[in-house]
C-alpha cells in the first residue's frame, strides 16, 4: 500500500473527503487545490502515488501528468474525472497517467485500483527522474543555480535581480505550463497584483531583454488575458 500520497482536487469537498479516508487507512496525505501547486509539490518532494483530478483551472490534470512525465518523473498517477467520454480517458493515458478512475467511484475500488498501482510501481524501481546535476536547472542552454542564485545562457552569466530571478525559476521549474497571472504574483510577491496592474508585465520585459543581450532567443511565451510560461526554442 502507499505510504505517500499527493491529491489535487479543486474541490474542496472532494479533496477533503479523499483526504480523511486515504488518512484512516494510513496514508500519509498532501492535499493541493490546483494543478500549479501539485506539480511544484511532486517536483521537491517524494510520493509513492498521485491522484489528480482533471478538471482544476489554469493547469488541469493532464498537463500536471505531461509536465512530470517530460521531467523524467514516473510516480503512478490516478487520474479522477467527471467526464466519461472515451476522448478524455485517452487524452489523460496518452499524457502518462497509469489509471483513470471516473467520478462518482466508491471508496473501495479508489483503495484497490491505489494497491494496484503500488504493485506495479514495486516491480519498476526508479519511479523518479533523476535531479539536475548540482542542483542546477536547464532549459535549452538556460543554466539556473538556485543555491548560488545565479543564471547563464550558454556562456553567459545573466546579471539579474532578486525579482527577475525569482520570476525565470518559477517558469523554468513549470516547464510547460502557462502560469496565471496571479498566481505568479502570489507567488512572487506574497499577494495578487490584481488585473489592473502592470507590474508583472514590467518585470517579465526586464527578463526578456536580459535573455536577448546573452543572445536568447524569446523564451518566455504570452497567452494574453491568461498569464506567461517558458517554451524551447
Amino acid at each position: 500500500m502507499p505510504n505517500r500520497v499527493l491529491i489535487a482536487d479543486d474541490d474542496r469537498a472532494v479533496r477533503e473527503s479523499l483526504a480523511r479516508v486515504l488518512k484512516l487507512q494510513g496514508y500519509e496525505v498532501v492535499a493541493v487545490a490546483d494543478g500549479v501547486e501539485a506539480v511544484t509539490r511532486a517536483r521537491n518532494e517524494s510520493f509513492d502515488v498521485l491522484v489528480v483530478d482533471v478538471l482544476m483551472p489554469y493547469v488541469d490534470g493532464v498537463a500536471v501528468c505531461r509536465v512530470l512525465r517530460a521531467d523524467g518523473d514516473r510516480t503512478p498517477v490516478l487520474m479522477l474525472t467527471a467526464l466519461g467520454d472515451t476522448a478524455d480517458r485517452v487524452a489523460g493515458l496518452d499524457a502518462g497517467a497509469d489509471d483513470y478512475l471516473p467520478k462518482p467511484f466508491k471508496v473501495p475500488e479508489l483503495l484497490a485500483r491505489l494497491r494496484a498501482l503500488r504493485r506495479r510501481a514495486a516491480l519498476s524501481p526508479g519511479s523518479r527522474g533523476q535531479e539536475p546535476v548540482g542542483g542546477v536547472l536547464r532549459f535549452a542552454s538556460l543554466r539556473i543555480d538556485p543555491d548560488a542564485r545565479r543564471a547563464w545562457w550558454a556562456d553567459e552569466e545573466l546579471h539579474l535581480s532578486k525579482t527577475e530571478f525569482d520570476l525565470l525559476e518559477l517558469m523554468v521549474r513549470n516547464d510547460g505550463i502557462v502560469l496565471a497571472h496571479s498566481t505568479i504574483s502570489s507567488r512572487i510577491w506574497g499577494y495578487d497584483c490584481g488585473p489592473h496592474t502592470n507590474n508583472l508585465a514590467c518585470y517579465v520585459g526586464y527578463l526578456r531583454r536580459k535573455l536577448a543581450d546573452a543572445g536568447a532567443p524569446d523564451l518566455i511565451h504570452t497567452v494574453r488575458a491568461v498569464g506567461y510560461g517558458v517554451r524551447r526554442p
